[in-house]
């Protein structure tokens, strides 16, 4: 499968946001890319944002084969439901659209990084599954350092490639010395590229670094 899979240091960090901008920005180019969001948890507002990103080329079935209704982790949400959580239909929906449209597929994860998915299946293990380069989404302020970090150790501690990080400047103050500093802080860290985003605005061109 073409693509590449977006993850996030934490939910609520803008992997929705920036997966349908850069879905529009590719699409935009002649580049036929897909958005999708196979697991969910709570409403399926995130699938209809990628559905609409994607031109309404797939069903929201095809963007979002399994939802769990609780808005918790995918492992949580089984126990309340009391029923196993069933990797079949993510699986089987990938396998089809990858043979059906030419991609990139750009996959967005649940959750952040570790988020449970079953009591053995992390996001980590679904990543390593699927074998894609992975992009990370993270805050701008205070904390990003920590949490971005962690992520990106982990990730490498798979094997997978990080492609870059994406630094979501939403809700951050712009007068703020952590956002203003983080970018080049973990560009010299991690020796990862950084593209800044602006939640409401579509980016500015596309990161070079990501290409399909």
């Amino acid at each position: 499968m073409n693509g590449c899979f977006i993850t996030g240091t934490d939910t609520g960090v803008g992997k929705t946001w920036f997966t349908a901008a850069l879905t529009r920005a590719l699409r935009a180019q002649g580049i036929p890319a897909l958005g999708l969001k196979p697991i969910l948890c709570g409403e399926r507002t995130d699938a209809e944002i990628l559905a609409a990103a994607n031109g309404e080329t797939l069903t929201l079935n095809e963007i979002n084969p399994v939802t769990c209704k609780p808005p918790l982790s995918p492992y949580a949400a089984s126990i309340i439901e009391d029923r196993p959580f069933d990797f079949t239909p993510v699986r089987e929906t990938l396998e089809r659209l990858s043979v059906k449209h030419p991609g990139p597929f750009l996959i967005e994860a649940v959750g952040g990084w570790l988020v449970p998915i079953t009591r053995e299946i992390a996001v980590r293990e679904w990543a390593l599954e699927l074998g894609l380069p992975v992009v990370v989404v993270c805050r701008a302020g205070l904390g990003t350092l920590n949490h971005t970090l962690l992520t990106v150790e982990s990730i490498r501690a798979t094997g997978l490639r990080v492609a870059g990080l994406v630094v979501n400047y939403f809700g951050a103050d712009p007068g703020d010395m952590a956002a203003q500093t983080n970018p080049a802080i973990l560009e010299d860290l991690t020796g990862l590229p950084v593209f800044k985003v602006y939640a409401g605005e579509d980016p500015d061109g596309l990161p070079e670094w990501l290409k399909f």
